[in-house]
């Protein structure tokens, strides 16, 4: 299942919203500013991008600047603790499942999150004829799967 941490004024965050309900496109939000974010959330968020706190974290953030914070100092509970006391620095929204991870929006790349079965499917309406796929079946066994947990 899709996780996205987001934030009530947030555009992107609303753009991905909007893009995962019109592609029909199962998830579950996070407010980071109503929820505290669990230890365990974190240390995933850290261990899953590719740049560490680069990705994750605003370093322009306002309460970075005025506390003269360095991230790179901190140990890992440290940051943990910080990122929970102060949940804005966090870049956002998140997305993240059990194979992919993204922040912010980006059209593109958010098209990962789509199920290949509905990419292959997207892909070959594009051809006039689609002999090897049937659209309502790959739609039908999507949705069943998925709504088995699948």
């Amino acid at each position: 299942m899709i996780r996205i941490y987001t934030a009530p004024s947030c555009a992107s965050c609303r753009k991905v919203k909007a893009w995962l309900k019109e592609h029909d496109i199962p998830y579950v939000e996070k407010n980071i500013f109503s929820t505290i974010l669990r230890e365990d959330e974190l240390r995933e968020l850290l261990e899953r991008s590719e740049n560490g706190t680069d990705d994750i974290i605003s370093k322009r953030s306002k309460i970075i600047k005025e506390n003269k914070v360095d991230i790179e100092d901190m140990s890992t509970n440290e940051l943990i603790h910080f990122i929970q006391k102060n949940p804005s620095i966090l870049k956002r929204p998140i997305m993240i499942d059990e194979r992919r991870f993204q922040v912010g929006y980006n059209a593109e790349e958010i098209r990962a999150f789509i199920p290949r079965e509905l990419r292959k499917l997207a892909e070959c309406q594009k051809f006039d004829n689609c002999p090897q796929f049937s659209a309502s079946t790959l739609v039908e066994d999507y949705h069943r799967n998925n709504k088995a947990g699948l």
